[in-house]
């Protein structure tokens, strides 16, 4: 009788270890946005605030978008070296839609409240998609010297 429980007992561990084992093996989870909160980003232009080195990168603290995730063109707040500062996205990590172009890092410009940029200069190539984009996107295009 003892027996007959325990080899019950011994079967089932066993069926159950056999169905605990079938695991998928790929992500059911979402797609990784394209910048968000606490997305860490880097300046390209060459104003003061945004080359001179600190110990903490710059990190995004509010998108301006209806749905918090921000791509090229959208308006971010930036905490960088502990003051906020506006910024426009001008180049993020996540693939886009067709013949958009990818970049290595997530790449803002600073901007003033006015809208004007901080810097005179950037430094990396910008997305050719910021001028048909609506918004006033001129004087960051003005200062631009490369596109792709």
């Amino acid at each position: 009788m003892a027996l007959r429980l325990f080899s019950r007992a011994v079967s089932g561990i066993t069926s159950e270890s056999q169905h605990v084992n079938h695991h998928r093996a790929f992500s059911v989870s979402a797609v990784v946005s394209a910048i968000q909160k606490m997305t860490r980003v880097r300046v390209v232009d060459n104003s003061t605030l945004g080359t001179t080195p600190y110990h903490r990168p710059p990190r995004v603290i509010h998108v301006y978008t209806k749905n918090g995730v921000g791509k090229v063109g959208d308006k971010v707040l930036l905490a960088i070296k502990g003051q906020k500062k506006a910024a426009i996205i001008v180049g993020h990590k996540m693939p886009g839609a067709r013949m958009t172009p990818r970049f290595d890092s997530n790449n803002v410009v600073l901007i003033e409240d006015n809208g004007n940029p901080t810097g005179t200069r950037i430094k990396v190539p910008l997305p050719t998609q910021l001028r048909e984009r609506e918004g006033d996107f001129s004087k960051v295009l003005a200062i631009a010297n490369m596109f792709v």
